[in-house]
């Protein structure tokens, strides 16, 4: 004789066969999508700050892209990670924080440099490694494709903040939003 099966104990079959599956992605895998969503908050509210003090509008328009193509990437980061079942944070590390910290305490031309070195080349080039990482031995199919997508944009962005940490260190060369004021 069988015995019917209620409905709560079919329900906690299917959770528990859930969470197995989402308990399944490796712990470098999960690691790369924390520290990836910390980098993106990181990228953004630095350039949210160059959006408000920097002087030099080439590092304005830097900045703003920055917050386009980071934000874009932080959505499709929290989506992938949430399907995965990994909780990332929701803002960037202390040390992190920090530093944007440090950056906030500069002004003018100063600021400038500082953002185009920090946050711009630096933190390009820890991003890139961290990708590069993920996309050579990420085991989890989803994480490799994302981060491998994603690996040009943080190229790219890293070849522009040389070109404009390059500007910024010419002060003679930086225009500044009151030089296009007519």
């Amino acid at each position: 004789m069988t015995r019917p099966v209620s409905l709560m104990a079919i329900c906690a079959a299917a959770l528990l066969v859930a969470g197995t599956a989402r308990a399944q992605l490796a712990p470098a895998d999960a690691e790369f999508l924390k520290d990836a969503a910390q980098n993106v908050h990181t990228e953004i509210e630095g350039s949210k700050l160059a959006l408000d003090k920097a002087v030099n509008v080439q590092v304005k328009g830097f900045a703003q892209q920055m917050v386009d193509d980071h934000t874009r990437a932080g959505e499709e980061l929290a989506a992938l990670a949430a399907a995965k079942g990994v909780e990332v944070p929701s803002g960037p590390s202390l040390i992190q924080k920090g530093k944007i910290k440090l950056l906030s305490a500069t002004d003018g031309a100063s600021f400038d440099r500082r953002y185009a070195s920090s946050m711009g080349v630096s933190a390009h080039e820890d991003n890139i490694k961290l990708f590069q990482k993920a996309a050579n031995n990420a085991t989890d199919p989803d994480v490799k494709a994302f981060a491998e997508k994603t690996l040009p944009t943080l190229q790219h962005h890293l070849q522009m903040a040389q070109d404009l940490n390059d500007v910024a260190k010419k002060e003679g060369n930086i225009k500044t939003a009151n030089d296009t004021k007519p």
